[in-house]
């Protein structure tokens, strides 16, 4: 009797992948305020919504392959050549084709704790190790451990400014002495998706280091400010060598039609876009304060979201939170991250924060 065939495997490195999970999102038919996902609460622009339906007429056609118009757009806001630039379908999916690019197993890529939840998951994908490096009291990188943490099997790292879930933002100086301190041949990945909410001084601008740091690349998204978070279009700024490796490692059409057509539109509307920032950072800072009001300790909220940090409670605020309609994202066994959401929603939130605080101090 022939022995049973053996099943399929996976990769070590696939198998132990911790899963990714999303922002809650409402139940069907009952009324919630969703501040899980750090989406702006605003609708699309109206020239956005022009663009996209001017755009669908084509939709049998394919997308432009190179994202050519996009590029270029891009490049001239940016000042520099369209050749540097890389669009993605989401900054997250650029992010995985730039670690697959330079990445091979036993590579290791390190990394602020806790910090954006994808990073270990891009990381294992490519076939490499993530270091985790904990982030400070105060939810800041931790740049000299970090750079501590450089072995001569780093092949990346990974800085998040401002910080997903924390907060915090570095500085531009704090940037430009990391990158110093580093070897050359290791690369550097600056995410700056929420750069547009700072309102420190001296803010990261990955853009302006590329040409005085050959070894850094800079990622940064329309799903955020640009409000287009459910068309995932997002970009990598780069030197042109690392640049052209990207691209020939990318997926084929990888952004659709519908997503270059609104990233181009609303990249025209810098303005409108401006003056929503504008808000979200106002009512930021009233929930901050609110917050710090009642006795809460809030990390330097630069984002839009804050984050709160309950430990072992936090998924029982998350629970009370929604049971008073209130969607927040839980981080089992570290702490709650609230999006900046409708001010309505914000004034939601904050009583449950009271509420918790009157039941058990923080």
């Amino acid at each position: 009797m022939a022995s049973p065939r053996p099943s399929v495997s996976l990769r070590p490195e696939i198998e132990s992948l911790p899963a990714y999970v999303p922002g809650e999102r409402p139940t069907r038919g009952r009324q919630v305020y969703k501040l899980s996902s750090n989406e702006v609460p605003f609708p699309l622009l109206p020239a956005v919504g022009a663009a996209l339906a001017d755009a669908a007429v084509d939709l049998n056609r394919y997308p432009d392959m190179y994202a050519t118009e996009l590029t270029e757009a891009l490049g001239e806001r940016l000042g520099v050549p369209a050749e540097r630039v890389t669009v993605g379908n989401g900054s997250v999916a650029v992010l995985e084709n730039v670690l697959r690019s330079v990445c091979v197993p036993g590579d290791e890529v390190v990394m602020a704790w806790r910090s954006f939840e994808a990073y270990p998951i891009c990381v294992q994908v490519a076939g490499a190790e993530p270091v985790q490096v904990p982030v400070d009291a105060e939810g800041r990188h931790d740049l000299s451990a970090m750079a501590d943490a450089v072995t001569d099997r780093t092949r990346a790292v990974l800085l998040c400014s401002p910080n997903n879930p924390t907060g915090p933002a570095l500085t531009q100086t704090e940037v430009r002495e990391f990158l110093a301190a580093l070897p050359r041949h290791v690369l550097v990945i600056l995410d700056e998706a929420y750069l547009h909410f700072v309102r420190t001084d001296d803010p990261t601008d990955g853009v302006a280091l590329l040409d005085e740091h050959k070894n850094l690349v800079v990622l940064r998204t329309f799903s955020k400010a640009y409000g287009l978070a459910g068309l995932r279009v997002g970009y990598a700024v780069a030197r042109r060598r690392l640049t052209a490796g990207f691209r020939a490692a990318s997926t084929p059409f990888g952004v659709n039609a519908l997503a270059l057509a609104a990233a181009l539109a609303v990249l025209r509307c810098e303005d409108e876009v401006q003056e929503r920032v504008r808000q979200v950072v106002i009512e930021r800072e009233r929930v901050v304060a609110a917050l710090s009001g009642q006795g809460w300790t809030v990390p330097d909220a630069q984002g839009n979201f804050v984050w709160l940090d309950l430990g072992r409670r936090a998924t029982a605020f998350a629970d009370l939170a929604r049971s008073r309609g209130v969607l927040v994202r839980a981080f089992a066994g570290e702490g709650v991250r609230v999006s900046i959401g409708e001010p309505e929603g914000n004034d939601l939130f904050l009583e449950v924060a009271a509420d918790w605080l009157a039941r058990t101090p923080a």
